[in-house]
């Protein structure tokens, strides 16, 4: 029973949940937004699945690809590939049916462009930013960021038929985002990634240099996020909550990069926190 219940665990914890979840929570959020008043159930619907599908086997393949440095690094040692829970081929096969099945769905029941998208965060993900640039590059995370701020492109483009500067505003966002986002993690365990043989900021750049980017990338939220304003997306509460929760977060991100303690983590669990709530607002002041 507790061998049956380690594969259970290890196969809910292949495709990594977060990250689907908030690849179908901010995919619904451009679904949403690109409605206007004639919301789709159904396309919405499997707009979302084949988005989850999709993320779930590029985050699989991740995995796969993944499976030597993550044996390495001991926060990751423990998941279903390096600890030997699952075998590497049933990961590699797994992730081919879900991306498979997620664009014949895409293209059948949505279109053709969001299957187009979708294919190309895809492929951002897996082989520019997985298989290549990860390995080479500390700035390897801009190329990986440009397929996690897709999602909302894809469900906006679902629902409106098309792509504009709405939708490409919520791209920003989650661009912004994410690198202060990943660097906070990142500098939290920098050795590990140095021990792996990854060059993320902090390791090829230093922990000075990454604490400057991350200050750089939170400033940057302040311009991306009145974007939605200007271009009528969302209102004046969204606006002011959004900066305010903006203030916040620099005043958090100012805290850490001027104190000798780690507070690497507490950056990161608040920058989670925030992008929440700044969706979940932008889609509450809806216009």
């Amino acid at each position: 029973a507790s061998g049956l219940g380690n594969r259970i665990s290890a196969l809910v914890m292949l495709p990594k949940p977060g990250i689907v979840a908030l690849a179908s929570a901010s995919g619904f959020c451009g679904f949403y937004l690109g409605s206007g008043w004639t919301f789709n159930a159904r396309l919405a619907f499997w707009t979302i699945f084949g988005l989850a599908l999709a993320t779930a086997g590029s985050t699989i393949f991740n995995n796969f690809a993944d499976k030597d440095i993550d044996s390495i690094m001991k926060r990751t040692r423990g998941r279903s590939l390096p600890s030997g829970s699952l075998p590497a081929f049933f990961a590699y096969a797994a992730g081919t049916v879900c991306v498979t099945a997620a664009l014949t769905i895409l293209k059948v029941l949505v279109g053709p462009l969001v299957a187009g998208l979708t294919s190309a965060a895809v492929f951002i993900y897996v082989v520019l930013y997985t298989l290549y640039f990860k390995r080479s590059t500390p700035f390897a995370t801009h190329i990986g960021g440009i397929a996690g701020a897709m999602p909302p492109l894809i469900g906006y483009a679902a629902a409106h038929g098309g792509l504009d500067a709405r939708a490409f505003s919520l791209f920003l966002l989650i661009v912004v985002w994410q690198q202060p986002h990943f660097w906070s993690l990142a500098l939290k365990y920098r050795k590990e990634y140095a021990s792996a043989g990854i060059p993320v900021l902090p390791v090829a750049k230093g922990v000075e240099a990454t604490k400057r980017r991350i200050l750089l990338y939170v400033l940057l939220h302040f311009p991306v996020l009145f974007l939605p304003y200007y271009f009528g997306m969302a209102g004046t509460i969204y606006l002011g909550v959004s900066m305010a929760l903006t203030l916040a977060y620099l005043a958090l991100t100012l805290r850490f990069i001027f104190s000798d303690a780690g507070r690497e983590m507490t950056v990161f669990h608040f920058s989670n926190v925030y992008l929440i709530i700044v969706f979940g607002v932008i889609m509450l002041d809806a216009r």
